[in-house]
C-alpha cells in the first residue's frame, strides 16, 4: 500500500471538526475531485454506513462503494473502498485545546503490480498528493468559516 500523508491545526473544537466532516453531506464542499458521494444502505454515519461515490481523475470518472470501517466519535473516521480499486482513507482529530483540532488524514491505496501499476502511478500518484493537501486545505478554510458564523 502507498500512503500520502497530511496534517493541519484548523482553529475550531474538535467536536465541530469531526462533527462536519462525519456529515456526508459536507463531502463534495471539501473532498477534492468528489462528484457524488451518498449514502447506499441503512446508516448515513457511525461504523458499517456505506456510500456510493464519484471522483473525478482526469477525463475520467471513478466509482467506487466505501464503507466506513472505523469510527470513534471526536476522534478518527476510516473509509474503506469495497471493490476493485484497494483504497482508504483516515482522518483523526487531536484536541490542540479548547478551540484548536490537528486534522491528520492518511490516504492509502494500492495500484496493480506489473506495468499496468507503474503506468498508473505516474497519474494517481501526484493526483493524490494534490487532492490530499487540497482537501485538508479547503476543508480546514470550510472549518473555519463555518466556526465563525456561529450556531444557526
Amino acid at each position: 500500500m502507498i500512503h500520502v500523508r497530511h496534517s493541519a491545526v484548523a482553529a475550531v473544537p474538535v467536536d465541530v471538526a469531526f462533527a462536519y466532516i462525519d456529515d456526508y453531506r459536507n463531502v463534495l464542499n471539501w473532498m477534492y475531485g468528489v462528484s457524488e458521494f451518498y449514502p447506499d444502505g441503512e446508516f448515513d454515519q457511525g461504523l458499517g454506513a456505506t456510500f456510493d461515490a464519484a471522483i473525478q481523475i482526469g477525463p475520467s470518472t471513478v466509482r467506487s462503494k466505501l464503507e466506513i470501517t472505523e469510527w470513534e466519535k471526536d476522534r478518527i473516521i476510516t473509509l474503506s473502498s469495497l471493490g476493485d480499486v484497494a483504497n482508504s482513507s483516515t482522518w483523526e482529530f487531536t484536541r490542540v485545546d479548547d478551540t484548536k483540532t490537528e486534522l491528520a488524514v492518511d490516504f492509502a491505496y494500492k495500484l496493480p503490480d506489473g506495468l499496468t501499476g507503474k503506468a498508473l502511478g505516474l497519474v494517481v500518484g501526484p493526483f493524490v498528493e494534490n487532492a490530499v493537501r487540497n482537501s485538508e486545505e479547503t476543508l480546514r478554510k470550510n472549518l473555519e468559516a463555518e466556526f465563525a458564523r456561529g450556531p444557526r
